[in-house]
Parts: structure tokens; sequence; C-alpha cells
């Protein structure tokens, strides 16, 4: 019940990852049952939908294969409470399902794409692959110039199908359904705040069903002997900044 009232958006699948990483001996069925009796919401089961191949079986897109193999990047909108919108480059490496990055202004350009990737390129180093849609800013000549003379190529999906960017277009779901659907931001800056806080929940604490529901990237933690005291209280801190405790 605690978890469910933190993590308002998470099915029972994920909160019994909750617990068995906190060592509750407890599987999926019993916390559905426990789920179903204290009348919390079950998400309704969706089909799958495969949507990286054709009928035939042939590929329609570069499926990731390792860590740093295929990047995507999209555009997120949303406003402040005045009624102004802002925007947000939201990043992900596609194989490990981390969130590079997440941006927010009230305007971005091809100038800030480039400013981002390449502190992202120092840090982590360049991608094979990114793949995005066709917007003006993604498919400037100066972003496709820059990233072709630094060795990454590019992967622009077919104009008016997103589901072929259906990595960064679950993620930009996740985002507002976890957090923007939930939050009146009154300021630019606590909008980046609390985004910037959810992303690193997302990526070191939100267990993640097509990883096995662990996170993207765990924060590395001591022994068990020699105590939990960083983990939590990291946790505790972003917890703090979301409001959720």
């Amino acid at each position: 019940m605690e978890l469910a009232s933190k993590f308002g958006r998470y099915g029972y699948r994920r909160i019994t990852a909750l617990l068995q990483r906190e060592g509750w001996p407890v599987n999926h069925k019993r916390v559905e049952r426990i789920w179903r009796r204290e009348g919390l919401k079950v998400p309704k089961k969706q089909p799958k939908r495969g949507r990286l191949w054709f009928n035939d079986g042939s590929c329609i897109r570069l499926r990731p294969e390792r860590k740093d193999h295929v990047w995507s990047y999209d555009f997120v909108f949303d406003r402040t409470h005045d009624g102004r919108l802002f925007k947000m480059l939201t990043l992900i490496d596609e194989y490990s399902r981390e969130c590079l990055a997440i941006d927010v202004s009230r305007r971005l350009d091809s100038e800030d794409i480039l400013y981002r990737l390449g502190r992202l390129f120092v840090e982590r180093g360049v991608p094979a692959h990114i793949r995005s849609d066709n917007g003006p800013e993604f498919t400037a000549k100066a972003v496709r110039t820059w990233l072709k003379r630094v060795g990454a190529q590019t992967l622009y999906i077919e104009p008016g199908s997103p589901w072929e960017n259906g990595y960064i277009e679950s993620f930009n779901g996740k985002l507002r359904d976890e957090l923007l659907n939930g939050e009146i931001f009154y300021t630019l800056r606590e909008a980046r705040v609390l985004i910037e806080s959810w992303r690193q929940l997302y990526n070191q604490f939100r267990p993640h069903s097509s990883l096995g529901y662990r996170p993207p990237a765990p924060v590395a933690v001591l022994p068990a002997d020699a105590g939990f005291a960083p983990l939590n209280l990291h946790l505790q801190g972003l917890e703090n900044t979301l409001g959720l405790t």
C-alpha cells in the first residue's frame, strides 16, 4: 500500500519487483490478490504489438545490439502554470533504456542539440547510430554534417510513422504519464528540477519490465555487510524532490 501510494502509476508487477528488491519473499500472484482486495487499480492488459518487423519477417529498422549502439531523441512539449509553452529534448540509449538527458527550455533548436550531443560524446563516446524523426532541428545541415564528421550514422524514420521510433516514444509516454500529467510547473526552473529528479529516479530506481524489472542504470552500492546508507540517502533525496514522502 505504501509503494502503491508513492508510485501511483506502477502496476502490481512493478510493485512486486520493488518488494523483492527489498527482500520480501513474494511473487506477483500474491501481490495481485492483495492489490485487488485493497481496491487498487490493476492496469488493463494490452496486446503485444510487434512493430520491429513486417509480417514477412523483414526488418524495417535497426535493432539495438549493445550499449551505445543506437541512441534516439525527440521533443516533448508542456506548459507552465501561466500557459507558456516549454520544450524538452529527451535522449535515450535504446539498448540499456537509460535516459541520457532531458533538456528543458522555452526554445530548443539545432544548436542546442549539438551542444547536448557534444557533451554526451565527450562523457560516453560516440554511438554508432542516432535515430530521430524528420523534424527540422534533427535534419538541419549543421547537425547532419557534424554527426557525419564524428562518425555517428543518422537513422530517420518515415514521416508520420512514430512507431518506427518506438523506444523514445515509449519513454516519452512514461515521462508524461508518471510526471507531466500530475505536476503543475509554476516556473521553468521548477520544471527543470523536477524533470531532472524524475530522470534520475527512472534511471536508478524505477523497475523496467524489459530489463527483468531492474532499473536501466542502478546506483552502485556497498555490500550488505557494509550497509546501504548511501543508496537510501540518495533515493530519499529523489523522493523528497518529487514529493513522494
